[in-house]
């Protein structure tokens, strides 16, 4: 009865969402105000109707209700309660559904904290964003209904696959999805504007936070993605530029690229149709990435689905979206007033290359992507591009951007002055030199590649930290001084120095990791050792024993270090019967400056046992990094400034205090 309910709930949804999709469009068309108003109590329905669908989804996981298609062939009985809620994302039909609701989320968030939008954008962000929701209730109503019942219901399911059964994959989904859906608030806002014609510095601070929640959000999925990856299979890497992995990053470099844009809209009135561009490749990039992983066109540990039909169904939204968003666009942008004009040399220029490198950048990522799937289908040819391509094209172009980074704050606003900029980078120059050399001398005997890399890293950090400290006057005026602007500082600029400082510390890891890792691997009996950086491992003993849904052999293995115990490590090799399934669970002993990363593989007590043991210097500063990027974005996200419009621009092109307007 539970699982009927829900199924009826996503019919309400769906009806729901057609109210909010017509309704308030029709009103905003006729500036009936109370036809926009309706735009709130049914997007505040949608989202309540498709809470209570995912909740009796849930319920069904819980209460191992085998009678639901779904939940047989994705659970078990013996399974713990946390892989039995994960369970519900970690399968097409479900995951579906959680995509909706956040979906709807976001549209419950504009109408309950958008009071302060004028009465027609709200409606028409609203009523978009409801359209998004009809496409996608009708595509799980239609080819993915989660309820459907099995009759007779077995005894037991078929298990969740055992790869997905770790607690990052309890939260990397939802938080991937609160980035990819995220970015769908900010095409509305954006496709609202165009049909108005309202498009300036007011609008741009209001569709600022919503983009950065997104972008905030993905980041800490790609995150927790990436950290997953790299303990759970057990390959000792964190990045392998898989096509789902290069389908979330993509859709990030244009989401980081449209947040700096809009900041050129809010500070200058410029770069208008380009902003509006990028929020429509951000949704466009986030669907694509939907597409791959439910079409069946990738066979990855990331893909959810196989169902060719399921695909096209996708691509038919796709196409009518983002088909419909660029007609749009292409009509609408020729009209468009220029906005403010600003010297190449300026803070505005900086920005723009800051967008073009990012571009560029996707770019490639793009086409060594999605090449061998267009040469597969239009030839029958298979190649393979992999990690040589990506690092030979994508990281030259990271470099000058990094640079940049450092470079683009000290520049001034219309006009800029690139030897003054320069002169004041000196702390950045000595932090680049520095850095540089102390790893060197570290490492001398090492590849000198990564020190590049270092001295990058020195030169965007201290460019960050200069330029926080140019803000506070730091060491012009009385320390006490300072403090008191520091107080006053806006949360967004703390907010921008961790994140660019998160961004050098996560360079400093993947350029060590990258060419100073080190590897062993040797088969050991009972009491065998080896040696890596230092350190001596020996293999103590291996044990069979038992989980609650696996059977596993777990070796213990004791490091030791000029003859000290400095940690035992237990890598595991589980069975999972009912899946008839093998993993490898690695065991890592983390430091602040290397990771010592170990697996055990195939053998017996006769023959021994095959162990591999990584050395992975620097490596936990990539997730020091990404840390601090999420960081800087939640901090940026508590400035008030953004809660607020701009001010009322008198000359120009404006009429409306709360939110600019223009006229071709």
């Amino acid at each position: 009865m539970i699982a009927e309910l829900g199924h009826f709930a996503l019919i309400l949804a769906f009806v729901m969402a057609l109210v909010q999709t017509t309704v308030p469009l029709i009103g905003a068309q006729k500036s009936n105000t109370v036809l926009m108003e309706i735009g709130k109590p049914s997007a505040i329905a949608q989202f309540f109707t498709i809470l209570l669908a995912f909740c009796a989804l849930t319920n069904a996981y819980i209460t191992s209700d085998f009678s639901v298609v779904n939940v047989a062939e994705n659970s078990h009985s013996l399974k713990p309660l946390l892989y039995k809620i994960s369970g519900v994302w970690g399968n097409h039909e479900g995951s579906m559904v959680l995509w909706v609701l956040i979906l709807a989320l976001f549209g419950l968030m504009v109408a309950i904290y958008g009071k302060n939008l004028p009465p027609t954008l709200r409606a028409r962000v609203l009523g978009i964003q409801g359209s998004i929701g009809v496409a996608f209730l009708a595509f799980i109503i239609i080819t993915s209904n989660p309820f459907l019942r099995l009759d007779p219901a077995p005894l037991d399911g078929r298990d969740l696959n055992p790869l997905l059964q770790d607690p990052g994959l309890a939260f990397h989904p939802p938080m991937l999805y609160l980035g990819y859906v995220g970015f769908s608030i900010t095409f509305s806002f954006a496709i609202a504007a165009l049909i108005e014609g309202n498009i300036g510095p007011a609008w741009a601070r209001w569709v600022r936070p919503w983009a950065l929640l997104a972008w905030t959000s993905l980041t800490a999925g790609i995150t927790l993605g990436s950290w997953w990856a790299y303990y759970e299979l057990g390959w000792g890497g964190w990045w392998y530029w898989d096509p789902v992995e290069n389908a979330s990053f993509m859709p990030w470099l244009v989401g980081t690229a449209f947040l700096h844009s809009a900041i050129v809209v809010e500070k200058r009135d410029a770069l208008r149709s380009w902003t509006i561009l990028l929020a429509i490749l951000a949704f466009t990039l986030s669907l694509m990435g939907t597409f791959l992983v439910r079409s069946g066109v990738l066979t990855s540990v990331h893909a959810f689905a196989v169902d060719p039909e399921r695909g096209l169904f996708i691509l038919a939204i796709l196409g009518f979206f983002v088909g419909g968003a660029f007609i749009l666009f292409a009509i609408r942008a020729p009209k468009m007033a220029l906005g403010g004009f600003f010297q190449p040399i300026s803070r505005e220029g900086g920005l723009v290359m800051n967008n073009l490198l990012l571009s560029v950048a996707t770019a490639t990522v793009f086409l060594g992507t999605l090449y061998p799937l267009f040469l597969d289908a239009a030839t029958g040819q298979k190649v393979s591009v992999g990690p040589p391509f990506f690092n030979a094209t994508f990281i030259p172009i990271m470099i000058p951007l990094l640079l940049l980074m450092a470079i683009g704050p000290m520049l001034s606003w219309k006009q800029g002055d690139l030897a003054s900029a320069m002169s004041r980078l000196w702390i950045a120059a000595i932090c680049s030199g520095g850095l540089g050399i102390l790893f060197w001398l570290l490492n001398s005997d090492k590849p000198f590649t990564p020190i590049i890399g270092f001295a990058i890293a020195g030169w965007l950090g201290g460019g960050a930290l200069k330029e926080l400290a140019d803000r506070l006057l730091l060491f012009k005026i009385p320390f006490r001084n300072s403090l008191l602007r520091a107080k006053g500082l806006p949360k967004s600029a703390y907010g921008m120095t961790l994140a660019h400082l998160g961004i050098a510390i996560f360079v400093c890891g993947a350029s060590a990791d990258s060419a100073w890792r080190s590897e062993v691997v040797f088969n050991a009996k009972e009491k065998d050792q080896t040696q890596i950086a230092g350190f001596n491992l020996k293999l103590q003993k291996v044990d069979r024993l038992k989980g609650p849904n696996y059977e596993t052999e777990r070796a213990h293995i004791l490091v030791t270090k000029d003859s000290k115990t400095v940690a035992n490590l237990y890598p595991e090799r589980r069975f999972y019967p009912v899946q008839q399934m093998l993993t490898t669970e690695a065991t890592i002993y983390s430091t602040v400056m290397a990771d010592l990363y170990a697996t055990i593989g195939e053998g017996d007590k006769r023959n021994g046992w095959v162990l591999r043991i990584w050395y992975n210097p620097l490596i936990p500063w990539i997730w020091l990094g990404c840390l601090l990027m999420v960081l800087g974005g939640l901090i940026s996200l508590t400035d008030r400034r953004l809660r607020i419009g701009a001010p009322e621009k008198r000359k120009g092109n404006y009429k409306t205090p709360k939110l600019g307007t223009e006229h071709g």
